[in-house]
């Protein structure tokens, strides 16, 4: 089942995917939000921007529309 990372609900684990590279961070890719890695959505803020994920063992804020644009599978 695919979706997106803003799709995911908290607590839920999936793998990413697919990237939109023009549209990812530079900061994001070399940090390991890569294709196969598994991401976590920890919390997400009040107004539910940003995004608090667990790439790699490390604790991430990403915007809403970031996430929007990686695909995860369940």
């Amino acid at each position: 089942m695919f979706g997106t990372i803003a799709g995911l609900q908290i607590g839920e684990k999936a793998f990413i995917e697919k990237l939109c590279l023009e549209n990812i961070p530079l900061k994001l890719l070399e940090m390991g939000c890569l294709p196969g890695i598994e991401v976590e959505l920890i919390q997400r803020a009040p107004m539910h921007d940003p995004l608090y994920i667990k790439v790699n063992g490390s604790h991430l804020a990403i915007r809403k529309e970031t996430a929007e644009k990686i695909i995860v599978s369940k």
